[in-house]
């Protein structure tokens, strides 16, 4: 077997793949040089340096796994991996402790005034009274997201005495009590918290997830860290909120454009920066190239590997008969994400018609990667959506009959929070995915892609062309409708196929309409 290596890493990683296959470590190589090169080879080991194209794909004829020494696999392509049947591993926790450790760091240097006391000293002035700094210990430490990284922050604060709070929908009550986290809601968190802390990967849901609305809640005292993905704080709004002094500070070590040589943050002095530091450990780097090492060495052995990023192959036999489903499996737990409320705690997905005849660990994964595509770093799939799901504490439970009473196969995922139960089922009808129920309603919305309202309200006359021209004169358009309800003039669920998102005040109006319980907008 043959491993090239196109980008530097540790060398622990280079000693473990040269015990077990012929290695190459070609540095620098410009696309077309590895267009040509990659045919050689049955592995290739990769950094963020090298983009491994569908062009690069396609040549590598011999190319079975494709190895990212760190998290991010936006320089790979993972839909030409998969088409070819290629694995894609990468290392998401080699730098966990490096991560929080850098968290922490950034945190107390905030608190202290570090880095401003070093640069006056170091220009000749004594000027200790500038520097009036705060203890950590008793304050509010605000932690979105309790993966990987923001658990370890979570150990590490607890340590400094520090009282814990972390908004997470995706882990359950029990998970974040064994932490000593309290879970809250975000606007409770952004209100409480005297430090505030980033762990989300950066997806179309967490980008801009603080902007000026919500620095507009926060105390002035707050500071706020940032060591995750650029893109999740609105640069300008924060930097708008420090000038202003409705925030204290902040430490930013990601940003929108790296590398980041003229941001808006530079500019002032309340803003602590590094240049995406967090991963920069001699431990770190070498973690993750011992994690890729093992895993390629794995593959080209035949074995699974760890943290598999695209979904393997599946049996042909099993394929033609689960492969249609896979699309509105995915969808399904993307639907059921945005209609959800509250912290999560079980999860059932039930299989029924010939589906529940075969293997159906690649159905699972479709689901539980829409459900929580949004919050892990690591893509969810047949490998890793059982290690996923308990690592945040979630119980998972699959039930199959192989008779269906209304379709010839169904897939019904029924989650349950702190705030109740919701149920999504979808099939498959002439070719495309259809969702069919959502919880006490039959339905049938195919989802395109669009924006999806859902109205829960009493049945009664004049209802839906209230809501109808309420939509009309904000010139959203009405593509399809479907209505599901119990009884005449009972509980009914109405679901608007929109051409155009609706924005806050619509929604408040269509929510004051008479009998109208609640109202959500989703994307799918």
């Amino acid at each position: 077997m043959k491993v090239l290596i196109a980008d530097p890493i540790a060398q622990e990683g280079i000693d473990a793949l040269r015990a077990h296959a012929e290695l190459d470590v070609r540095l620098g190589l410009g696309h077309d040089e590895l267009i040509a090169a990659i045919g050689d080879y049955d592995a290739i080991v990769v950094r963020s340096e090298t983009n491994v194209s569908a062009e690069v794909i396609e040549a590598g004829q011999r190319l079975q796994v494709i190895g990212r020494a760190g998290v991010g696999v936006d320089n790979i392509d993972l839909d030409a991996a998969t088409r070819k049947g290629i694995v894609v591993v990468n290392a998401p926790t080699g730098n966990t402790i490096s991560a929080a450790e850098h968290t922490i760091a950034l945190m107390l240097a905030m608190a202290r005034h570090i880095p401003q006391a070093n640069a006056r000293l170091r220009a000749g002035e004594w000027r200790r009274h500038d520097f009036l700094g705060i203890e950590v210990r008793s304050k509010t430490l605000g932690i979105i997201g309790l993966g990987n990284v923001g658990s370890e922050v979570a150990r590490r604060a607890t340590g400094l005495e520090m009282r814990l709070i972390a908004y997470d929908p995706f882990v359950s009550i029990e998970y974040a009590r064994n932490l000593g986290v309290e879970l809250v809601s975000m606007k409770e968190l952004l209100k409480q918290s005297d430090f505030i802390t980033m762990h989300t990967p950066l997806t179309g849901t967490t980008r801009g997830l603080i902007g000026a609305k919500e620095l507009a809640t926060v105390k002035p005292t707050v500071r706020i860290i940032n060591c995750a993905r650029g893109g999740i704080i609105d640069e300008e709004a924060l930097f708008k909120a420090v000038e202003e002094g409705r925030v204290a500070g902040a430490a930013i070590d990601v940003f929108v454009e790296e590398p980041a040589e003229d941001s808006i943050l530079f500019k002032s002095d309340k803003i602590l920066v590094t240049p995406h530091l967090a991963a920069s450990t001699a431990e770190a780097q070498a973690g993750a190239a011992l994690d890729v090492a093992e895993q390629i060495i794995a593959v080209l052995k035949g074995e699974p590997a760890r943290y598999a990023v695209n979904t393997p192959l599946i049996s042909a036999e099993t394929l033609a008969v689960v492969g249609p489903f896979l699309g509105v499996a995915q969808q399904v737990g993307r639907l059921l994400y945005q209609l959800g409320e509250g912290q999560m705690s079980t999860i059932s997905i039930k299989y029924e018609g010939e589906i529940a005849n075969h293997d159906t660990a690649a159905l699972k994964a479709a689901v539980l990667g829409g459900l929580l595509e949004t919050i892990s770093e690591e893509r969810v799939n047949l490998v890793n959506a059982n290690i996923i799901a308990q690592r945040r504490g979630l119980k998972i439970t699959e039930h199959k009959n192989p008779s269906c009473e209304n379709y010839g196969n169904l897939i019904t995922l029924e989650v349950t929070t702190s705030a109740g139960t919701v149920t999504v089922a979808g099939t498959v009808m002439r070719g495309e995915p259809h969702i069919v129920r959502i919880n006490s309603y039959w339905i049938d919305v195919v989802p395109r892609g669009g924006y999806l309202l859902f109205s829960d309200h009493r049945d009664r006359p004049g209802l839906i062309g209230a809501m109808g021209t309420i939509l009309g004169n904000a010139d959203i358009n009405i593509s399809s409708m479907q209505l599901g309800r119990l009884e005449p003039r009972g509980p009914a669920l109405l679901v608007f196929e929109l051409d155009e998102p609706v924005g806050e005040e619509i929604l408040l109006k269509l929510q004051a309409l008479p009998e109208v319980y609640t109202m959500k907008l989703v994307k799918l």
